[in-house]
C-alpha cells in the first residue's frame, strides 16, 4: 500500500472492466465460420487466434483499451485510497490537480489540466489513425 505499484493496481482494477467488456464484444463478433474454415485447412488454434481472431477483433480491443486509459488517467478515489497522495511517490496527475486546487495554485492546476488534455488528445489521434478503416 502507498506505493506506485498500488497506484497502478488501483487504476487497473477500475479500468479493467472497460477493456474486458469491449474485448469480449469484439471477440464474440468474430464470425466462427472464418475460424472453422481455417481449422479445416489445418491451422492450429494459436495460429487461428493470432492470424484471424485477433486481427478481426483488434479495433474493439483497442477501443476498450483507449477507454480504460482515459478512465485510468482521471482515476481519483481508488488511487487515493490505495496509494495515497504522496508527492513524488504516488501522486498521479489527477491527484496533483486536486492538490494544486486545494493549495490555491490555480496556475499549476491549469498547466496540469492542459498536460492531461494534451496527452489524451495525442492518444486519441494515434488511436484514430490505428482504427481508420482500411479500404
Amino acid at each position: 500500500m502507498f506505493t506506485w505499484e498500488g497506484a497502478v493496481l488501483a487504476a487497473a482494477v477500475v479500468a479493467f472492466p472497460l477493456v474486458y467488456r469491449s474485448a469480449r464484444s469484439a471477440l464474440d463478433g468474430v464470425d466462427p465460420n472464418i475460424e472453422n474454415a481455417a481449422r479445416t485447412m489445418g491451422a492450429s488454434e494459436i495460429r487461428i487466434f493470432l492470424r484471424i481472431t485477433l486481427p478481426l477483433a483488434f479495433r474493439g480491443i483497442l477501443s476498450g483499451t483507449m477507454l480504460a486509459f482515459a478512465r485510468a488517467m482521471g482515476e481519483f478515489g481508488a488511487t487515493l485510497m490505495v496509494a495515497g497522495n504522496i508527492p513524488g511517490k504516488t501522486q498521479t496527475l489527477s491527484l496533483a490537480v486536486y492538490t494544486a486546487v486545494q493549495a490555491g495554485n490555480d496556475a499549476l492546476a491549469n498547466r496540469l489540466v492542459l498536460l492531461v488534455s494534451a496527452v489524451c488528445v495525442i492518444i486519441l489521434v494515434v488511436a484514430g489513425k490505428l482504427l481508420k478503416p482500411k479500404i
